[in-house]
């Protein structure tokens, strides 16, 4: 089924592990992908993602754009604030981008990676509950249940890509939380008005509220008080229209109709260091953000893609991956997004 050792053993299926995957086909690096879940057989996860200019570009490079079946360009960002005259809109024009952002869903982006891995040569297992990690001076090592059979593999470097549990298992690493007291409600959303390529981002006393063109229609993203959420999630679809409204304003008219609604708490949390012997935290691993600033994904897509580069110049180089050396020019290079 697999080698007992490789250069990389990426624990973590989701876009941003695939991408490191995808990003390291072709160059010499062996990979094993370890996921714990299988392909979702259905549209469950109806979260929005906004991509950025840069997050864009990696997507093409890895070939995975050309696979989306919807893509929704940002044209400007409209920004207001509930209750103060004014507004800021930033365009293409600003950045000196042709757009400021593209707008996908996440099931969709997980297909297509899925789509993309799966159709190349690569070592891949979906259904592998990992249950232990070890690392020494030369080496990691992952222990992982499969099929019920127990598993046991090495690499010069253990790459998490999991959302963080199981970087408890590593002694040199801990976590800095902030619970932000606020959950977020995301929905596909129609309004009067059709989406024409701008983003709306409403400040109130109470969060921000987004809606990101999507399709022909928005993707919402609505930040409210965990006692809010309880009360708005359980409304009938024509009351949590009016209170959308009510919310937001008239700008775009009355709401009309929405998709399936789902909610999440949000907190801020990130890895004090982020990477350790033998071992690299990225994606939500490495760092959980407020959505309000759309960068979550696009962090951890830049983290799978620098640390892929670094992977491929080290080996290029001759030297050894995972050693401190080669961590710490990682963990350098992403110091302009992390500080």
């Amino acid at each position: 089924m697999t080698t007992d050792h490789y250069d990389i053993v990426i624990i973590g299926g989701g876009p941003v592990g695939m991408a490191l995957a995808l990003a390291l086909r072709d160059t010499g690096v062996s990979n094993l992908l370890l996921e714990a879940r299988g392909l979702p057989e259905k549209d469950e996860d109806p979260r929005p993602l906004a991509l950025s200019h840069g997050s864009h570009l990696i997507l093409h490079r890895l070939g995975v754009w050309s696979e989306l079946t919807q893509n929704t360009p940002i044209t400007a960002i409209h920004i207001s604030n509930r209750g103060s005259f004014g507004q800021t809109v930033l365009t293409p024009d600003d950045a000196g981008v042709p757009a400021l952002g593209f707008v996908v869903n996440y099931h969709d982006l997980f297909c297509s990676m899925h789509k993309k891995l799966t159709g190349i040569k690569s070592d891949y297992i979906a259904g592998a509950i990992v249950t232990q990690l070890d690392t020494g001076a030369n080496s990691g090592f992952v222990d992982f249940d499969y099929q019920g059979k127990k598993e046991k593999v090495s690499a010069k470097l253990l790459v998490l890509a999991d959302g963080g549990q199981l970087a408890k298992q590593i002694p040199d690493i801990t976590y800095q939380t902030y619970d932000y007291q606020q959950w977020a409600i995301v929905a596909n959303v129609q309004a009067e008005k059709k989406q024409t390529g701008i983003a709306y981002e409403r400040f109130t006393t109470d969060g921000p509220v987004a809606l990101l063109p999507n399709g022909d229609d928005f993707a919402l993203v609505w930040t409210v008080s965990p006692e809010a959420m309880k009360e708005i999630t359980a409304l009938n679809n024509a009351n949590f229209l009016i209170r959308l409204h009510q919310h937001f304003g008239d700008r775009l008219g009355k709401f009309i109709n929405a998709g399936k609604r789902s909610a999440f708490p949000l907190a801020l949390k990130y890895a004090t260091p982020a990477t350790a012997q033998r071992v690299a935290l990225i994606g939500n691993a490495a760092q959980t953000l407020h959505p309000v600033a759309g960068q979550g994904f696009n962090l951890g897509l830049r983290d799978a893609y620098e640390l892929a580069c670094e992977l491929i110049n080290t080996q290029g180089a001759a030297l050894e991956i995972g050693t401190p050396a080669m961590l710490s020019r990682y963990r350098q290079g992403r110091d302009i997004d992390s500080n």
